[in-house]
């Protein structure tokens, strides 16, 4: 009997293994037929579009085929890549594009969900290529072209008194040309710059700089208190080089050698009417006799008579 038990035992533990290894043959038979199945049924999308975390496009309308890659069965494919999705409104915003909003505009276009196998990112940060020109080039320019225009008054100068903002190019970057000109302005002593940009000679945009003319000028100034009829020299008088709105006098010339017509006080401007050429010393008085003489080549006339003015060196009077 024991050995019977035995036996019998030992025949039962290689059933129990055969119907082991049987269980596990149908599990990975099974397990293989589902991935067989997995992998027909990922053939079945109609649709792949892999969704980048970021992306940054060139132009201002959005479509699925910049912003993401897709591959798939036509016309599928080319009616997915067209799929708009809005446009940038201001230079450098950023447009943000989920999954769901993505199947969407997908179903609305057409083309079923089920069709469709998204990969990559669950959203999409989109950006837009572009190029600013800043407000300190574009016054650059116009302070370039204002000094060209006037080469003859090279003592002359812009102040900057109205900045234009930055112009933003959307866009991958490129070539700009500027054309500046000068428009009439109704303030005086003012310079308004127009700067027109072109692209490919075609006008994108306009931005204006003004200016306050201003000039390089001298001036002499009181150094002390002159006392009226004193000698202007360089030990009472400083002469400066001031701007101001108007341009200086054709022929400048340093007071110099001129009396004060006034007495002036130390840090005083000295304008033109305040000083004079020096006067010589009186040498005929009026009322007083004096001796005509006329000569010319071959004859000689002397004559008495009286002054009626009074007179200095190399005056005429009556």
């Amino acid at each position: 009997m024991t050995k019977g038990k035995s036996k019998t035992a030992y025949r039962c533990g290689g059933a129990g293994l055969l119907a082991v290894c049987a269980i596990m043959t149908f599990s990975l038979f099974h397990r293989a037929s589902a991935e067989a199945n997995a992998v027909d049924a990922s053939e079945d999308y109609d649709l792949r579009i892999y969704l980048p975390r970021e992306v940054t496009v060139k132009d201002s309308s959005l479509s699925l085929g910049q912003i993401s890659i897709v591959r798939g069965r036509e016309p599928f494919a080319a009616r997915a890549n067209k799929i708009a999705f809005g446009r940038f409104s201001v230079p450098g915003q950023e447009i943000v594009l989920d999954r769901h909003m993505i199947l969407s505009r997908l179903a609305c276009s057409g083309i079923p969900v089920s069709k469709v196998s998204l990969t990559g990112a669950e959203e999409i940060t989109v950006k837009q290529k572009f190029k600013v020109v800043s407000s300190d080039q574009l016054v650059s320019v116009a302070g370039s072209f204002l000094k060209d225009k006037s080469p003859q008054e090279p003592d002359r100068k812009g102040n900057l008194i109205r900045a234009p903002k930055d112009f933003t190019v959307p866009g991958a970057a490129r070539d700009l040309t500027f054309s500046p000109r000068l428009i009439q302005s109704k303030v005086k002593n003012q310079a308004r710059v127009e700067i027109t940009l072109l692209c490919d000679d075609e006008k994108i945009g306009s931005r204006e700089v003004v200016f306050d003319l201003r000039y390089f000028c001298r001036r002499t100034v009181a150094k002390v208190d002159i006392a009226a009829g004193a000698v202007i020299g360089p030990e009472n008088v400083r002469i400066e080089e001031v701007t101001s709105s108007r341009p200086e006098e054709t022929v400048w010339k340093s007071p110099y050698g001129l009396v004060a017509k006034r007495a002036l006080k130390a840090d005083t401007v000295i304008l033109p009417h305040m000083v004079g050429p020096a006067r010589t010393p009186i040498i005929v008085k009026r009322n007083q006799g004096v001796v005509i003489r006329i000569e010319r080549p071959g004859f000689l006339i002397t004559a008495m008579g009286i002054a009626l003015l009074d007179g200095q060196t190399g005056e005429n009077i009556r």
